[in-house]
């Protein structure tokens, strides 16, 4: 089937907290040198700047499916939006290092709770045929704000700011936080949450609006699912029934951090500069990788439903495993420096048509409705608490060599690799309710 405006509309919307996520995740790189400046941070106290949106990302990540199951994904977006207007307007105008770091930390709520809501939200209003696709829409919005923060930094670089080129850096995002607030308004609440209401004939008029053939059989296959769930509510989210969907939501989090993405994005500008790049051409090759991420980004949400999520992950992992180890090879021997940005290049797209397109779709994909809430943000924490460590201990690691850190990564890749092998079951082409029988889910 063919998808309408009202699910385009709802899709675009819902991952627009993907692109501020995105924008908020890579803006930071261009920042890290003028803010090590202004508030005199010793390379610990940089990672703590940093890490300190993490620590909220986490906490958002872990606590966004409790608002989630009880007011509705769409309303807790809107919660979402005006942490990140807050966020924005605070760092601009943060007047020292602790402001800075608690206006970070309220950005890193709504980022954290984005990552949970978002995804779920567009999985439960998508068609199954098209869940992959648009689900993905939500990493391709994340990537479009990499771009767009990398674009933004490099212009507002050119404008000669002086000493208040990073408010402005970290402010302009307010601009699409008041945009992603107000389209909220403009869309309806997700099917399956209403049904787990029992407002079933608000589901039933979403669903019509979504333009599958047959509604009224969607929503009773739903309300069959969440009785059935209900009958063995006393089951909590660790029990012995959800281990398998536990275990992919929590390594396929973990690795796709283990892959150093969001320590690389973070100190993009850093790691160039290691590699000798002035702050000008330093920001250029930084746009450059976030064109590959957003091209190889895009490649990849045309395929994830066709090629399916476990082979994607196979074929990017083994590629990051690869690049990462020659970019170590590059820092041990400090040869071939003109290397780096194409390596870099490389590597951001083998990341994008692997664990970028695939992590935030899988973790939405293998919980039931009645504890997709709990499960996502299982997963997401999981994502979030391993983004937290890698990037407060990053710049550590890369002071003493800035090939530990990548020798690290690809190793770790390795591993994933064979996990992914060996225990990550396809879920590609199969409706939310069919997909627990599938993962042993009674």
């Amino acid at each position: 089937m063919t998808i309408n405006s009202h699910v385009i509309k709802s899709t675009i919307v819902g991952a627009l907290g993907g692109l501020l996520f995105g924008f908020d995740t890579a803006v930071i790189s261009g920042t890290t040198h003028a803010l090590t400046e202004v508030y005199h941070l010793s390379p610990a106290l940089l990672g703590v700047t940093v890490s300190s949106a993490l620590v909220g990302t986490v906490i958002g990540a872990m606590t966004a499916g409790i608002p989630g199951q009880r007011f509705g994904r769409r309303d807790s977006l809107r919660a979402m939006a005006v942490f990140y207007v807050i966020s924005a307007l605070g760092c601009a105008l943060a007047w020292n290092w602790p402001a800075l770091i608690i206006f970070r930390f309220i950005g890193g709520l709504g980022i954290g709770g984005s990552s949970v809501l978002g995804p779920m939200y567009i999985a439960e209003i998508a068609p199954t045929e098209w869940r992959g696709r648009l689900v993905g829409f939500f990493q391709v919005n994340i990537v479009v704000g990499i771009l767009l923060a990398y674009v933004s930094n490099f212009l507002i670089g050119t404008m000669h700011l002086g000493a208040h080129e990073w408010r402005w850096q970290l402010g302009i995002s307010a601009v699409p936080a008041i945009l992603f607030l107000i389209a909220l308004f403009g869309i309806p609440r997700s099917p399956r949450w209403l049904a787990m209401q029992m407002k079933l004939e608000e589901a039933l008029n979403v669903l019509n609006l979504t333009g599958i053939p047959n509604p009224k059989e969607d929503l009773d296959e739903i309300v069959a699912s969440i009785h059935l769930e209900r009958s063995v509510s006393s089951d909590p989210l660790f029990s012995k029934r959800y281990r398998l969907p536990v275990f992919l939501a929590i390594t396929v989090g973990m690795f796709c951090q283990l892959s150093g993405i969001n320590a690389i994005l973070y100190y993009l500008n850093d790691i160039f500069a290691l590699a000798g790049a002035s702050k000008v051409s330093g920001d250029l090759q930084a746009v450059a990788v976030g064109a590959a991420n957003l091209v190889a980004t895009l490649l990849a949400m045309s395929v994830i439903d066709k090629i399916g999520r476990k082979k994607l992950l196979l074929f990017g992992t083994a590629g990051l495993a690869l690049c990462l180890s020659a970019v170590s090879y590059v820092f041990l021997t400090h040869r071939h420096l003109d290397w780096l940005v194409w390596l870099l290049m490389i590597y951001i797209a083998f990341f994008a048509v692997s664990q970028g397109a695939v992590v935030w779709v899988y973790i939405s994909e293998v919980f039931p409705t009645r504890v997709r809430s709990k499960g996502q943000s299982l997963g997401s924490s999981s994502h979030w608490v391993t983004n937290a460590a890698i990037s407060l201990v990053f710049p550590l690691m890369a002071m003493s060599s800035g090939a530990y850190p990548f020798i690290f990564f690809a190793a770790m890749m390795v591993i994933d690799f064979f996990l992914v092998l060996f225990y990550y079951p396809e879920t590609s082409n199969i409706s939310l309710e069919h997909l627990q029988t599938n993962l042993g889910i009674d």
